[in-house]
């Protein structure tokens, strides 16, 4: 009960408090203490679509090298973790051993591996146009830490 009754006490409070203004806000009616009629807040507003064009011009050559890190990976030997021909090569060696689960299990995840690299060469391609599109805006990436690598 205690708890209730401070919360009780709080709430008549904070109305005692507010008085007028919380009614005011409630209304929808703006007075001149808000921070939305104030003309600093509207010169204070980013600049931009508000699209992530900018972060995503920061970030175009770290994702790039993320990019061609993935499909190096993927189109790789055998030798190499992650690579379609390892995992084909599992899958062969499941179905010599007659491991009808891990076969099956294995197989879906090459269907999947297989689609990942024509979708990452389509990424690859569209990274690529908006690179020369922030080259063109003059948001290059390479600037701040980029550039230091």
């Amino acid at each position: 009960m205690h708890r209730g009754k401070s919360v009780l006490v709080a709430c008549a409070v904070t109305a005692a408090v507010l008085g007028p203004v919380g009614i005011a806000a409630a209304d929808g009616g703006t007075t001149a203490s808000t921070p939305a009629a104030s003309p600093s807040a509207q010169a204070k507003a980013p600049k931009g679509a508000g699209d992530g064009s900018r972060g995503l011009c920061k970030r175009a050559e770290k994702i790039d090298r993320r990019l061609d890190r993935a499909l190096r990976r993927l189109k790789g030997p055998a030798a190499v973790r992650g690579s379609v021909a390892r995992l084909t090569k599992r899958i062969e060696r499941a179905k010599k051993a007659d491991h009808t689960e891990v076969q099956t299990f294995l197989s879906h995840k090459l269907t999947f591996r297989r689609s990942l690299v024509p979708t990452l060469e389509q990424r690859q391609k569209d990274l690529s146009k908006v690179q020369k599109w922030c080259t063109a805006r003059g948001e290059d990436s390479g600037s701040g830490k980029e550039a230091a690598k």
